[in-house]
């Protein structure tokens, strides 16, 4: 049993793995703005959800999707600000190359850097991703973060207050999500997936379980009126949010149940989950991985 939900788990993190680390090829790197509220923007590439805060005080992202596309995004930043364009605050969510990809570009233009001190620890260091049969070597200094902190950070911005939370044991070790108080937007990084599964990186200290914890303890802080973010996604509301998380906890629940019973991953697998979620396999994390990560994270 312990052997096949090692294979299965190996197998459905290398089709994760390679969609995570695809290229574009020959595609003309572009971004995409949206207004949001206020000073905030949302800017999409190819990687995680970008969003921006563009005011009097200057620029700050959170998140800044694949290398390649830095100079897209750069070009988008001095269209929305009428200037130069370079943050001076980047605030990861997590260390996933679709997520951080861009740091030592801004890094080397004077942004500051700041994530959880998990992220600091896992870009510093080389990282043997067996599962996913990839070694990642250790970032250039130019793209790490140069403020960490361990709970959370609070910084006032545009007239704005960020609270930047971090939220153990979920995407992965290192998660944030971060709450604009006075526009009442929450970027919640890879902690939400919008109407697809999410990939838990058990490999890098995330887990099924508490993930839907800490969706749920979001959840009993935003209102109707919050403007929800996902990691990848469109805008969404609360409502989306709790269906998200009533995804996450009915299909949870469906997996234990028959890993209770003594089916086995492959067995699961072949019976799949509940038609209501058919359509939340077809991102790049397929039913198949998800029952895996279910599994491995028990």
């Amino acid at each position: 049993m312990k052997q096949l939900l090692k294979l299965t788990l190996t197998a459905a993190l290398l089709l994760a793995a390679a969609a995570l680390y695809a290229q574009d090829g020959d595609a003309e790197p572009s971004v995409s703005t949206t207004a949001i509220k206020g000073n905030l923007h949302l800017l999409q590439g190819k990687g995680g959800n970008v969003v921006a805060s563009v005011g009097e005080d200057g620029i700050l992202i959170i998140d800044d999707d694949y290398a390649e596309y830095a100079d897209a995004y750069h070009t988008a930043l001095k269209q929305l600000s009428g200037g130069e364009g370079v943050p001076r605050f980047v605030i990861n969510t997590h260390w996933h190359f679709d997520h951080v990809g861009s740091n030592g570009y801004w890094g080397e233009r004077g942004s500051i850097i700041m994530a959880h001190s998990n992220v600091y620890q896992r870009m510093s260091t080389r990282q043997e991703m067996k599962a996913l049969q990839r070694v990642v070597e250790a970032s250039p200094k130019a793209a790490l973060p140069v403020v960490t902190y361990g709970d959370s950070i609070l910084l006032h911005f545009n007239a704005e207050q960020l609270e930047v939370q971090h939220f153990a044991r979920g995407h992965t070790d290192g998660d944030s999500v971060v709450f604009f108080v006075q526009e009442n937007v929450v970027h919640m990084g890879d902690h939400f997936f919008k109407e697809r599964f999410p990939f838990v990186d058990v490999g890098s200290g995330g887990n099924v379980f508490s993930y839907a914890d800490n969706v749920a303890t979001i959840l009993a802080r935003i209102d109707a009126k919050t403007v929800v973010v996902p990691g990848h996604g469109s805008l969404a509301n609360k409502a989306d949010l709790q269906r998200y998380h009533h995804m996450l906890t009915t299909t949870t629940a469906a997996v234990v149940s028959m890993l209770d019973q003594g089916m086995s991953v492959e067995d699961i697998s072949a019976q799949g989950l509940s038609a209501e979620w058919e359509s939340y396999g077809n991102g790049f994390i397929n039913t198949q991985a998800w029952i895996s990560f279910i599994a491995a994270s028990r």
